[in-house]
């Protein structure tokens, strides 16, 4: 698969799944409920609900390196992430179960699409007890993790352990302001040009829905 290089391109990705055609609507549950979903408005989602399409994973790069890896793995159609199993796809939920016994460095999971535009991604994100993680925003990492007891951000007020949180982040001009159910985590990161986005799970279980994202003007 080619390495799509915009928004755009992973809307034409996306919308060929048959998830995202007329019937937008992506299945998930949660506890005894179930629960319909589709992205907001003027938002393309970057997960079908069902499987793995449109993610992959990618060569490690040099830390300083403003470039994310190439495409070592393409997991199209696919609701594991191949003999490493660290990534599986449920109920409309993205589950990341640590390997204890292998490399905490390796397995981090892109998009296959890169995002050169500014943006708003949303996403939905729950943590085991002590759960720690990132989310890749083109390259650096944010700390996704069980914040009051993992930290770092240990004065949330809004944080709801071991439920759904809400993470958004509007990237613009090369910066990214990032918060957690409105409060803010990093006002202003700095980012690379472009890149993907990226989960990864260090340690306990972490849980990802309900990701979309939404080019800015």
């Amino acid at each position: 698969m080619k390495k799509l290089s915009s928004l755009a391109a992973c809307l034409v990705l996306l919308t060929a799944s048959p998830l995202l055609g007329q019937d937008t609507a992506t299945k998930t549950v949660e506890s005894s409920s179930t629960e319909s979903w589709s992205p907001e408005p003027g938002f393309v989602s970057l997960f079908n609900g069902k499987d793995l399409s449109g993610w992959c994973f990618r060569a490690k790069t040099a830390r300083r390196s403003p470039q994310v890896g190439e495409i070592t793995a393409d997991f199209e159609g696919k609701t594991e992430s191949d003999s490493d199993v660290r990534y599986s796809v449920q109920d409309g939920v993205i589950t990341v179960r640590f390997p204890e016994e292998r490399d905490r460095l390796t397995g981090q999971l892109y998009t296959v699409a890169e995002f050169p535009e500014d943006f708003v991604l949303k996403l939905q994100f729950r943590a085991s007890v002590n759960a720690d993680s990132g989310i890749f925003i083109r390259k650096p990492q944010l700390q996704c993790r069980d914040y009051l007891v993992a930290g770092p951000y240990k004065e949330l007020k809004k944080y709801k352990p071991q439920d759904w949180n809400q993470i958004e982040v509007t990237v613009k001009e090369g910066v990214a302001h990032c918060t957690c159910n409105g409060e803010v985590l990093e006002e202003s990161m700095k980012l690379p040009k472009t890149g993907p986005i990226g989960l990864e799970g260090d340690l306990g279980q972490m849980e990802y829905r309900h990701i979309q994202i939404k080019k800015l003007p």
